[in-house]
């Protein structure tokens, strides 16, 4: 697992070969990015900081974003259209996600099986796997039984 530290090192590297400061707007996001520990998008965490009081630009936090990915503090998770969805990568290991397209609740989940046939899908054609984004999209359960209560009936009306 690698440390506070060792991100915040890379972070400020990365920022140092593209010739961009270290200001005090992109050491907070980064110091905030680190705490969280549920998956996040762009606006709530821009949200956050302005239920703190704290004056960032959302422009700011939207620009912070890609360079924190690339430097390897934060990791894609999951998402849909525009909104992308981000967690931190210290402290989890491998894992999937299962997200609801209507509450957006985010499922982690492991599956051994997958792998295995993930490795073997890659062995057969004679691919090196590097890594894989697997995502599973659909209805939570909750958001299902809302969807069969409120479904409209051909030719009928809603249901109450």
């Amino acid at each position: 697992m690698r440390d506070t530290k060792q991100l915040a090192e890379q972070f400020e590297h990365l920022l140092e070969q593209k010739g961009l400061k270290c200001t005090y707007e992109r050491k907070f996001i980064f110091e905030d990015v680190i705490c969280v520990k549920e998956h996040f998008d762009a606006d709530s965490l821009y949200e956050r900081f302005k239920k703190k009081g704290l004056r960032i630009a959302r422009d700011t936090v939207y620009r912070t974003l890609p360079l924190l990915l690339e430097s390897g503090v934060i990791q894609k998770s999951v998402g849909e259209g525009k909104r992308e969805f981000f967690e931190r990568t210290s402290g989890k290991g491998h894992h999937d996600h299962i997200f609801c397209v209507r509450c957006q609740k985010i499922i982690e989940f492991t599956c051994n099986e997958i792998e295995k046939m993930q490795k073997k899908i890659c062995e057969g054609y004679g691919f090196r796997l590097l890594f894989h984004d697997h995502r599973l999209f659909g209805y939570c359960k909750e958001c299902q039984e809302h969807t069969a209560k409120h479904a409209v009936p051909l030719g009928g009306e809603q249901k109450v």
